[in-house]
């Protein structure tokens, strides 16, 4: 008789177990999917549930076939007409980019806010780093410093641009805002990457170097090391110091898809790890045919280095951030909008640049901050005509198509521009 009791206690204890479990507490929800995940997939990271939520679901992935046809051009056609090399490379890597920011925010949901901006900080750009660093070990410093720039000015005019105007469009009965206090902040970072870049520039184009082609090298590497003390320091503001005031951009929207879409966690966290990787060495690979093909892409083409280093390159590293800027435009979640598009731009100037000089310092490249005249006072006024657009807190369609139409007068200056200091890399 006692076991029979102790059988019926068990199975007491066991429906007490699943009924705590059960979808009613969002905890215990989240770890059960959580240990189910791990439990069924921890021992195979390529199954057909994987393959499929990476490579197959997402549309913009029809795109991937781009990729190998690029490589296989690369070494059937002569180098002076690598135009299509170029343009499949851009192609492939699209995808990729999304991709990899698909991966990060499955990893994010594992790793919490504070984590998971660094994580948005370093995969949010692999792209554009990666493009970078090949171009770095190429001796292609101009590519280098006009596609980060181009990335700069393709997220703050283009893509806020677009999302302010379809927002706006969307949403034409009410008024559209954002956090003020945050765009503030991210205006004044931008600011001060301006000041970085703009310096050596003026010294090295008033020729008040102390010694004449050392100096302007000299301030680009101490300068960078403050940038990323400075950016460092921003992420434990935002994430830690004030975080009930600056939220983060992952968490906020985290907590809206959870709340409003039922987002799930469709990757478990070594699985995320694992594409990431797998994402990683892809992009870096067409990235290398990607840099390879540019200079045969301005002869093919008749384009200056300038328009395909600044407008074409950076098309690839913001589809992800275009795509999704205007998907939180459309919902009304502006402050997840200027994230993505203001905040990129804020990784990029104070944390991809920044990291660029310090790696091409290490790697013996003269990989500096000083992005010649026509740059630097294109990325200045930049700046100060989107840190007015966002001063007031509000958006709307004028706003948007302001900001679009002063990107197309970009684009076209630097279709006419060409650069002095060398236009073949």
């Amino acid at each position: 008789m006692k076991e029979e009791e102790k059988e019926k206690m068990m199975m007491i204890v066991d429906l007490d177990d699943v009924e705590s479990t059960s979808p009613k507490s969002p905890h215990a929800f989240h770890f059960e999917s959580d240990s189910t995940l791990n439990h069924t997939h921890n021992s195979s990271f390529f199954n057909i549930r994987t393959v499929y939520l990476v490579f197959i679901k997402p549309k913009i992935n029809v795109l991937l076939p781009f990729g190998p046809v690029a490589i296989l051009l690369h070494y059937l056609t002569p180098k002076h007409h690598h135009g299509w090399v170029f343009f499949f490379s851009l192609l492939g890597i699209t995808p990729l980019a999304e991709r990899l920011g698909y991966a990060t925010e499955q990893l994010a949901f594992y790793t919490g806010p504070t984590v998971g901006g660094l994580l948005n900080a370093t995969f949010g750009n692999a792209t554009e780093m990666i493009i970078s660093i090949y171009a770095l070990n190429n001796d292609m410093i101009r590519v280098v410093q006009q596609s980060l720039l181009g990335s700069i000015l393709s997220n703050m005019l283009l893509v806020l641009g677009c999302a302010f105007f379809t927002g706006g469009i969307v949403h034409h009965n009410k008024q559209q805002v954002f956090n003020k206090a945050a765009a503030v902040v991210n205006s004044g970072l931008l600011l001060m990457a301006v000041m970085g870049i703009l310096f050596p520039a003026v010294l090295h184009f008033t020729h008040s170097e102390l010694h004449f082609g050392k100096s302007v090298l000299s301030l680009s590497r101490f300068s960078s090391c403050i940038m990323l003390v400075a950016y460092a320091s921003y992420l434990f503001f935002q994430l830690r110091s004030q975080q009930n005031l600056y939220n983060p951009v992952q968490e906020i929207a985290d907590n809206s898809e959870n709340s409003e879409e039922g987002e799930e966690i469709e990757l478990t966290k070594w699985e995320a790890i694992v594409w990431l990787a797998i994402l990683t060495a892809w992009v870096s690979v067409l990235s290398g045919y990607l840099v390879d093909a540019i200079e045969g892409a301005s002869e093919s083409l008749n384009m200056s280095m300038a328009f395909i280093s600044v407008i074409l390159l950076p098309i690839v590293g913001n589809a992800a951030e275009h795509a999704s800027a205007i998907m939180f435009a459309m919902k009304d979640k502006l402050d997840i909008t200027i994230g993505v598009a203001v905040g990129s731009s804020t990784q990029i100037s104070m944390f991809v640049i920044p990291f660029c000089v310090v790696v091409g310092w290490c790697m013996g490249k003269e990989m500096d901050l000083n992005f010649q005249l026509f740059e630097t006072a294109t990325l200045f006024i930049t700046v100060l005509v989107v840190a007015f657009m966002m001063q007031e807190g509000t958006s709307n369609y004028f706003k948007g198509l302001m900001l679009i139409l002063c990107y197309l007068i970009v684009a076209a200056s630097f279709f006419v521009h060409v650069d002095p200091q060398n236009d073949v890399g």
